[in-house]
């Protein structure tokens, strides 16, 4: 009767914006008040009680075991497995549509810092409402996403409708719209670079058909782990059905990294800086783009006439940021990594201003710059706010950058090379690639 007695009280839809359960329109019409119970951690049945305005009694509802017998799973967490039905003209209009997000790595540093922002509105928009899908990587990360989902619900995020957690991609990817791609195997000690490709690329391999078989056909995917441009190779490989134009691999972090170094240098604020791009990979071949860049609307080397820092310590710094940051803070660059997915996102949800670009990491087929095709490969785009992007036409790649992208390009074709049993081109073989490149940090 204690639950019973909760459903009375209930907030009507005049006090606040009320939660929509994604089957809510087919129930539109009823008048009851339904609240669903979170699921039992011990018994794998759902009990769902429906208060009913006329004859009140409770039901009782079976569920399906949980899936490969896992205990513990959940369809939603907590505070956020409690429904509110409405009619149809009790909705609220000024908010939109719920959308769908999950995010890999859920339990991990950089999630710690980019669930919050997500719930709060700061990535979607304050009139957004959002449903988070965590996805952790065993049944050992379970209980650390239920502490992740306390603290979601602790922190009373108006535009959090949903937070549900799983370990299986195939439940947690069902239909949503947006997935980050975080969670991967870090670099262990004496690990080499080929050794990452393969062990990583099995996850990102599977993550890529769940997405194909249970996503929405138009959902967007950021993958952020590392080597994070072959991890999205072999990622939209994998979903077939899904348009590869839709994948993205995170060089944002870059981008805001040379902005930094070009603010600092030129001794102006951030917001004058624009036109940055990096070209390739996510690694120590990546190419920071002064050639192209502007500060305060003029081109960068009009403002920076030193050009021997450009062509060298510039793109040095750019690269070993992430390493001289550990050195000084004893971490990895988590909070700025969030920082990065978060604009990266926002890039794509929010028209490019006029003359502007951002950088990221896309599919190379039908790229106007004569980079191979069939990789995934840092450049400049622009959107309509739509979610979507093109390729900026309007740069100049002059002998200095040319010759440094080939060298990116190169080193992501030997990387594809090694992971060709993941993509369909063949069998495993021997990996060509030797030089460390990944970005200290970030291992």
């Amino acid at each position: 009767m204690a639950f019973m007695a909760a459903a009375a009280t209930a907030p009507s839809s005049s006090s606040s914006p009320l939660q929509l359960h994604k089957h809510a329109a087919a129930r539109r019409s009823a008048p009851a008040l339904l609240l669903r119970r979170p699921r039992s951690r011990s018994h794998r049945n759902q009990l769902v009680c429906s208060l009913d305005a006329t004859n009140r009694q409770a039901v009782q509802e079976e569920r399906p075991a949980a899936v490969n017998g896992v205990a513990g799973r959940t369809d939603c967490y907590g505070v956020f497995c409690t429904t509110y039905d409405l009619r149809a003209d009790e909705e609220t209009k000024a908010w939109k549509k719920v959308v769908s997000v999950a995010v890999s790595g859920a339990a991990g540093m950089i999630s710690n810092h980019l669930l919050f922002k997500l719930a709060s509105g700061q990535v979607f928009g304050p009139d957004q409402p959002i449903a988070l899908k965590l996805l952790g990587s065993s049944q050992r990360s379970f209980q650390k996403l239920e502490g992740v989902a306390m603290e979601l619900e602790d922190s009373l995020y108006p535009l959090l409708r949903e937070v549900s957690i799983g370990i299986d991609p195939y439940e947690v990817f069902q239909d949503v719209e947006w997935a980050l791609l975080i969670g991967a195997k870090p670099r262990g000690p004496g690990m080499e670079r080929a050794d990452l490709l393969n062990i990583n690329g099995q996850i990102f391999a599977q993550q890529g058909k769940a997405l194909n078989a249970v996503a929405s056909r138009n959902v967007k995917v950021l993958v952020v782990g590392n080597p994070c441009n072959t991890n999205a190779l072999i990622c939209l490989k994998n979903a077939p059905e899904i348009p590869s134009k839709n994948f993205h691999a995170l060089t944002r972090l870059d981008e805001n990294r040379a902005k930094c170094q070009l603010a600092l240098k030129a001794s102006v604020f951030y917001d004058k800086i624009s036109n940055m791009t990096i070209w390739g990979n996510h690694s120590t071949t990546q190419v920071p783009d002064f050639v192209n860049a502007r500060i305060d609307g003029k081109p960068a080397r009009q403002v920076i006439r030193d050009t021997k820092w450009l062509h060298e310590e510039f793109t040095k710094t750019v690269q070993k940021r992430g390493g001289e940051l550990i050195q000084k803070r004893g971490r990895s660059s988590a909070p700025s990594t969030a920082v990065s997915i978060v604009d990266a996102i926002q890039s794509l949800v929010n028209p490019t201003p006029e003359g502007d670009w951002f950088s990221s990491g896309v599919y190379t087929n039908g790229n106007p710059y004569g980079i191979e095709e069939d990789i995934v490969f840092s450049m400049p785009c622009r959107s309509k706010g739509d979610g979507d992007y093109e390729l900026v036409t309007d740069v100049t790649i002059d002998d200095f950058l040319w010759e440094r992208i080939k060298k990116s390009e190169a080193e992501l074709l030997a990387e594809k090379r090694c992971v060709g049993h993941l993509i369909g081109e063949g069998e495993e073989e021997l990996c060509e690639v030797t030089e460390d490149t990944m970005l200290p940090g970030e291992q």
